[in-house]
């Protein structure tokens, strides 16, 4: 089967689809009501058909990219001829879904204003695409949609090919923060469940395109073998989220049969059982068989099948839902936070009134499964895994979830204290407990190296990371106190947490930041994992002084600063029950002084261990050197240190 054939076939079953499932569940109206503005019928259908063409283009992109980057054999450092093809359609790809998605802009304003296109003005469109959520995602997505162009001419190597696949896979994501889960209720928990439901299906469909392109490769079965092993994963990645962000939308088992979106969403469930049985044929039948025929013709079916559904997803985002978006009168802090103002603060309320995040949740249960994964196929190697090490790891894992899912989770929300202590547990006790782990060290031992050696593997992409000049620059120590120092008080002095607390993807991005600067810099000073610098623990410890004393100092700057941080987001959400913001930031000064005492002094023990093993190990290097000289007759290195200190102090 010819693959424009079955790309014409799948991009038209999205298409009837689509128009199918809008006109059954009134997604497409064309009923005007008198004194209603009315975008006009080219409006009413350009929108979801653009809107389509857009995240197909987008899902291609992102498919190919994969494909030439970790799915194909390269040729050393480049990717293969079969790479080299896939990356200049990209560019042409890339290209489509950014002009896609400016005409969804155009169509989206002409729809928000009720006005045909014909009479939007230019004012409109730019205010709506540099001031609106909506259209900042938009133009988001389409700044990030060229560069992916640009890229895919950059270069042939591998890396370039990986970063291209990363930036398109980014690119797909800022749309998922706007529409009916960012307006819906617990938007915590949908919007992250719809970008991971996104992103699934995008690997899944895309690389299922990017596979049947290179159908004529030598290697095309093992190829086809590493995408089936990434379609079960996406396939579980998409049930999962697709289920949660559908209960959240839904609201009650009574819609899933009695509105048509629960009726859409059905359909999709249908969509998706089908291809996860095509694909349980692949991987017990035509994989095994090794005919390529059989693959292709069978995941030909699939990719229509997966189309149909991309159309049902878009009818889905047009279609109004069983749980209002907007109701009469409407709560500003449940449209501002997603949740409702809780009560005053009880240690019951912090641990037994959740807020869920997919994102953590998901980095939660699939970190512990990784690792306890890597300590069984260590374990049944014959090799030992200090149980000290697994405690750690998957210790600050849970922690990780607690902190950024209980109810201190919600109160972080309303409350700069709160907040604090968030950002403490997530830029010092996590990480710590994280390095402990050693992970880097359990994923080199554990992660199996591909059959073929032109294939990168997961341990081949960590050890191209490792030895990268990035990590030796960000494992320098000044440079990683540099970036923990900075983000604290950038963050706090440069005015930004207001802005990142206001949207969803902001505050996303600043726990996930927290995290990873905290664990950078306790990975520098105290990891044990291959990839830091050798550098002496005396220099560690200084580095680690310098950091509580900045620490310190930041505390203290906090508990006698007069003015109030992120007065805007604060007093917008400032509950009645609680002290002034002042003083509720002061509180949250003191509390981020105290906190760093402990992990601080934890880590100065474990330093001065360090220092003292290191002085060990020298010691006895010199001893054996000593025992060497004097079994050989030779004068050793000390002896010889010690006769010229001598000279010198005679003369």
């Amino acid at each position: 089967m010819k693959t424009p054939v079955v790309a014409g076939t799948a991009v038209g079953a999205a298409g009837l689809v689509m128009v199918t499932a809008l006109v059954l569940s009134g997604g497409v109206d064309g009923e005007v009501l008198p004194g209603i503005p009315a975008p006009g019928a080219l409006t009413e259908w350009a929108l979801p058909g653009f809107t389509l063409l857009s995240e197909i283009l987008g899902v291609l992109t992102v498919g190919l990219a994969v494909t030439a980057a970790f799915l194909l054999p390269g040729d050393g450092r480049s990717v293969a001829a079969y790479g080299w093809v896939l990356l200049r359609r990209i560019t042409w790809l890339a290209l489509g879904w950014a002009l896609s998605s400016a005409a969804v802009v155009v169509f989206t304003v002409s729809d928000i204003l009720g006005m045909p296109v014909g009479g939007l003005s230019r004012q409109a469109v730019v205010s709506f695409a540099f001031s609106i959520s909506q259209g900042q995602a938009l133009l988001l997505q389409i700044g990030a949609a060229l560069a992916v162009a640009v890229l895919s001419r950059a270069g042939l190597s591998r890396g370039t090919a990986a970063v291209t696949a990363g930036l398109a896979m980014v690119a797909l994501l800022p749309p998922t923060f706007t529409g009916h889960s960012a307006g819906a209720g617990n938007h915590q928990i949908a919007v992250t469940s719809l970008a991971l439901h996104v992103l699934g299906a995008a690997l899944w469909v895309g690389g299922l395109t990017g596979v049947l392109l290179v159908r004529r490769h030598r290697r095309f079965t093992d190829t086809a073998a590493r995408y089936s092993r990434l379609a079960l994963a996406c396939f579980v990645a998409t049930a999962v989220s697709g289920t949660v962000n559908a209960a959240v939308r839904l609201g009650s088992w009574d819609a899933l049969s009695g509105s048509p979106y629960g009726t859409l969403v059905l359909l999709k469930v249908l969509a998706l059982l089908a291809v996860g049985a095509i694909g349980a044929v692949h991987r017990t039948r035509t994989l095994r068989a090794a005919t390529t025929f059989a693959f292709v013709r069978l995941a030909a079916g699939e990719l229509v099948v997966l189309a149909a559904a991309s159309g049902l997803a878009v009818a889905l985002s047009r279609s109004p839902t069983p749980v209002p978006e907007n109701v009469t009168e409407p709560d500003p802090l449940v449209e501002l936070l997603g949740f409702a103002m809780p009560g005053p603060p009880t240690a019951r309320d912090m641990l037994a009134n959740p807020l869920p995040d997919m994102f953590f949740l998901t980095i939660v249960a699939v970190g512990i499964a990784a690792y306890l994964t890597g300590v069984v196929r260590l374990r049944r190697a014959g090799h030992a895994w200090p149980l000290a090490r697994t405690a750690s790891f998957v210790g600050g894992l849970l922690l990780l979830g607690a902190v950024t899912g209980l109810g201190v989770a919600r109160y972080a929300y309303v409350l700069f204290s709160v907040h604090m202590v968030q950002h403490m547990v997530l830029s010092m006790a996590v990480p710590i407990l994280l390095v402990g782990g050693a992970p880097v060290t359990l994923a080199l031992r554990t992660l199996r190296r591909p059959a073929d050696p032109q294939v990168r593997g997961a341990r081949e992409w960590l050890l191209l990371a490792l030895h990268s000049r990035a990590a030796r620059f960000l494992s320098h120590p000044l440079v990683a106190l540099v970036i923990y120092v900075a983000s604290l008080y950038g963050l706090y002095m440069g005015g930004l947490l207001g802005t990142l607390m206001r949207y969803h993807l902001g505050h996303l991005a600043m726990l996930v930041h927290f995290v990873l600067a905290g664990y950078l810099l306790f990975w520098v000073l105290i990891g044990t994992d291959p990839g830091r610098r050798r550098v002496h623990p005396a220099l560690l410890t200084v580095v680690h002084f310098l950091a509580m004393v900045a620490h310190a100092f930041f505390g203290f700057v906090l508990l006698q600063s007069t003015t109030v941080i992120a007065e805007d987001w604060y007093s917008a959400v400032h509950p009645p029950w609680a002290a002034s913001l002042l003083a509720d930031q002061h509180l949250g000064a003191s509390l981020a002084w105290a906190f760093g005492e402990l992990p601080a002094v934890v880590v100065m023990l474990l330093l001065v261990r360090q220092w003292v093993r290191s002085d060990e190990r020298e010691q006895a290097r010199l001893d054996r050197a000593a025992d060497r000289a004097d079994a050989s007759g030779e004068e050793d290195e000390l002896a010889r240190y010690n006769a010229f200190l001598a000279a010198h102090r005679d003369s």
